[in-house]
């Protein structure tokens, strides 16, 4: 995890809000980062399901460790459950799980299905982290990334929504844990269904960090821009989400974050 962030949070692997919705939005460049980030900072006492659509099991592995986190002892202990999209894809596709039954589908059953329904997804989330110790891990987590795989995989947006209802519901309501999700924000491209998803997350998640690449190009001491909302926890009442921006340096173990026109660069 990267401790400036945490700062900038007001947040601590010892003292954590529960019941939240995160949104993690990249917008022309690449918002990974932001990921491992939130993955290492609950895995200092949290229970974990991540769902790793985009990248092997070893490519956030080699990532946590690198920020100290051990994800193979992490899953082994039953801390971390890890669904390794690209793998499991494949098995489906080529029919190579001994373990699939009737009453225990593949958790991307969607992918030979002609409704494309997110229920098997769901169930997997569900029971994984309905079998958390209280006595073990201090709250569940949910992280997945990222939403926009299934967009690409022919998942219509209304089902991706519904998907993350019955996530938040069973997630941030009933065990009181946190949910953490990454979607690209295709608005320039007009994507009617990814911009469809990004705009109601934003109006469902209590905080959203959204990054994008320097308007003026690539520079070597600042990679982007980071933009923060807080929303109001009550839209009945008149509070106005709190927004803050910074630029940010992505260095091989650490990503440090300052005020716009502060950096070196630009001193």
């Amino acid at each position: 995890m990267f401790p400036e962030l945490n700062n900038i949070l007001h947040s601590t692997p010892e003292k954590c809000e529960q019941g939240k919705g995160v949104l993690l939005c990249d917008k022309q460049t690449d918002g990974s980062f932001l990921v491992h980030h939130f993955l290492s900072f609950y895995l200092k006492g949290c229970k974990v399901c991540f769902l790793g659509l985009v990248q092997s099991f070893n490519h956030y592995s080699l990532v946590a460790q690198k920020l100290g986190v051990n994800l193979s002892a992490a899953r082994e202990k039953g801390q971390l459950v890890f669904l390794e999209g690209l793998r499991s894809s494949l098995d489906l596709v080529l029919g190579d799980r001994q373990d699939i039954t009737p009453q225990s589908p593949s958790p991307l059953q969607f992918l030979s299905s002609s409704n494309a329904s997110l229920q098997c997804l769901y169930e997997f989330v569900r029971i994984s982290l309905l079998e958390t110790s209280e006595t073990t891990w201090k709250f569940s987590v949910l992280i997945v990334d990222d939403l926009s795989v299934l967009l690409s995989l022919g998942v219509s947006a209304v089902s991706i929504l519904n998907f993350m209802h019955y996530c938040r519901a069973t997630v941030c309501s009933k065990l009181k844990g946190n949910l953490v999700v990454l979607v690209h924000d295709m608005e320039d491209l007009e994507d009617e269904e990814n911009n469809f998803v990004v705009k109601s997350l934003s109006h469902q998640c209590h905080l959203k960090l959204q990054v994008e690449g320097l308007a003026t190009g690539y520079c070597k001491d600042i990679h982007g821009q980071l933009t923060i909302t807080w929303r109001s926890p009550s839209p009945v009442k008149a509070e106005k989400n709190v927004t803050k921006i910074f630029q940010y340096k992505i260095q091989d173990k650490n990503v440090t974050f300052f005020a716009r026109g502060t950096s070196s660069a630009v001193l």
